[in-house]
């Protein structure tokens, strides 16, 4: 799959070998998202907003009601700075100043553009079916109403400017502090998928689908960067 171009603001400088421009760990990443976090700024003023995003080959999407300053402004050519992380663990050191975190982030920079008419139908049903694949093709889904698509929209921002950064492994000590009677690792950390929990008004002949009861998250590509 290659790699992405590196430019003056997605090239890694601090710690530069957790760096990763390759595209296919890059949309790794961002597959296992359910969220990211959107900076942009509104009458020159900061702002950070979390929402859901999907991911079509090389473009990456966002939605919400069409009455949202976050998408009025990114679909009037407000630039973004779009921001995908996984914290995977907590690496414990027989310091403070060597214990950290395990991560995996992804930084975007992009305008978008606003999608119309079939294709943006096609990128909700996209949305539906990443959160929770099976659904979108469910016969049970009522279909997206003319009306809920007239107040929802949908815009597509390219991967042309956007980088990883990785972090894996175990703690980097000072090497005298090795002889130290300290625990040190990494602690784990994962989304955990829980049981289906029904709706109160839910008919009781109805069972859970499988596409629930078999839900999985992404399995993470992952490689020591210490």
């Amino acid at each position: 799959m290659g790699t992405y171009p590196t430019t003056p603001r997605t090239r890694v400088r601090r710690v530069a070998k957790r760096a990763v421009y390759d595209r296919e760990a890059i949309h790794a990443i961002l597959d296992e998202a359910l969220i990211c976090h959107v900076g942009f700024v509104v009458d020159g003023e900061p702002r950070v907003l979390p929402t859901a995003i999907a991911r079509i080959d090389d473009r990456v999407y966002l939605h919400g009601n069409n009455k949202s300053q976050m998408l009025h402004a990114l679909e009037n050519g407000a630039q973004a700075c779009i921001t995908v992380t996984h914290v995977d663990g907590l690496v414990v050191a027989r310091s403070g100043m060597h214990s950290s975190m395990n991560y995996r982030s992804v930084v975007i920079f992009a305008r978008g553009a606003k999608l119309e008419g079939e294709r943006k139908r096609q990128v909700l049903e996209t949305f539906v079916e990443r959160l929770i694949p099976g659904r979108a093709h469910d016969l049970v889904v009522r279909p997206i109403t003319d009306q809920e698509l007239k107040i929802t929209s949908v815009l597509e921002f390219p991967l042309e400017e956007v980088s990883a950064k990785v972090r894996s492994g175990g703690p980097v000590d000072d090497e005298a502090d090795y002889d130290l009677d300290l625990w040190a690792g990494v602690l784990p950390l994962s989304l955990q998928v829980g049981q289906p929990e029904a709706d109160a008004r839910l008919k009781p002949s109805i069972p859970v689908p499988d596409y629930l009861s078999t839900y999985r998250r992404p399995t993470p590509l992952r490689e020591d960067r210490d």
